[in-house]
């Protein structure tokens, strides 16, 4: 089972790899604009030399990926690797195959954004998935799990802010002098950093209830029973009346918030507190609605994620 996951989890980040580059392709190249990360750099190189970003990608992140290797990760700078090896032979592939049908330029005057937002809306979902794998898609990424290891208190968001904002201003001077190519990568960076930190939360986001409660016993019950979800209860005395009391810690789904309201109406004396969670970390089982465990469906490995 281990083995057909992580054989899975492959060809899932190859798989990614693939609708990366074809995003590149169709969204990326047809609009002249530089996306963020190493890969900017890379495309602002292509359109002044015509060497291939398959080939430049491969240049800059071979040294990277052996850097990371040795000093941070070993899973997390093969799983990293496959990705780009596979992104830049895509790339290299479709640059022998027409598909400037199914491009979408801005030349074509119907919009001069949606290309960018779509591109970045892709790659948002890459890169969300990635991440759950263990792997990243190079360039800055194995930059900043090497900062992470020696200085896990240092964030990276501002070199990447400093690196993203250098492509932006380079854009400018690169395609024409106009401000066109600067503000579509920024409108880039930002729909793939919205969608994909956005899609990296959704699966992990709750709401925690603090249920205080004369019916322990049968609320937990309820909760079982319908949601499949179960409480911790902690013993608690009210204060205004010296009454004994008991408080139930229960974290479920933001779909299910509604459902454990109406529980705790049906019981006199209860009353309950909500908390958003944004994350949920541990060692527990996944149940769907019909209780059953849902599988993990790639293998995380043991590789550096930041």
């Amino acid at each position: 089972m281990r083995t057909t996951k992580k054989v899975w989890t492959y060809f899932a980040i190859g798989l990614l790899a693939l609708i990366a580059a074809v995003n590149y392709e169709l969204f990326v190249f047809p609009n002249q604009f530089a996306p963020a990360g190493l890969n900017g750099i890379c495309t602002m190189i292509q359109y002044l030399s015509g060497i291939s970003v398959g080939y430049l990608s491969l240049l800059i992140n071979v040294p990277l990926a052996l850097w990371c290797f040795f000093d941070v990760s070993r899973p997390l700078a093969i799983r990293s690797m496959v990705y780009v090896v596979t992104f830049s032979v895509g790339l290299l592939i479709l640059e022998n195959i027409d598909i400037t049908a199914f491009a979408y330029s801005t030349e074509n005057g119907t919009s001069k954004i949606l290309g960018p937002m779509v591109a970045g809306v892709i790659q948002g979902f890459v890169y969300s998935v990635l991440v759950k794998a263990s792997a990243y898609t190079g360039g800055t990424d194995f930059i900043s799990a090497a900062i992470h290891k020696h200085h896990p208190d240092r964030p990276f968001f501002g070199m990447s802010f400093i690196i993203n904002a250098a492509i932006a201003i380079c854009s400018y001077f690169v395609y024409g002098y106009q401000m066109e190519p600067v503000i579509l990568c920024i409108l880039y960076t930002f729909m793939s950093t919205t969608v994909g930190d956005r899609l990296m939360k959704s699966g992990r986001e709750a709401i925690s209830f603090e249920i205080i409660t004369d019916h322990p016993t049968e609320v937990s019950k309820e909760l079982i029973e319908k949601l499949h979800h179960t409480t911790t209860m902690i013993p608690a005395k009210g204060m205004y009346k010296g009454k004994e009391t008991s408080v139930l810690l229960c974290v479920v789904n933001k779909t299910q918030e509604a459902s454990v309201t109406r529980i705790v109406r049906n019981y006199p004396h209860t009353f309950a507190i909500v908390h958003p969670v944004s994350e949920i970390l541990g060692n527990f089982k996944h149940l769907d609605s019909d209780g059953k465990k849902v599988p993990e469906v790639l293998d995380s490995g043991d590789g550096q994620t930041l």
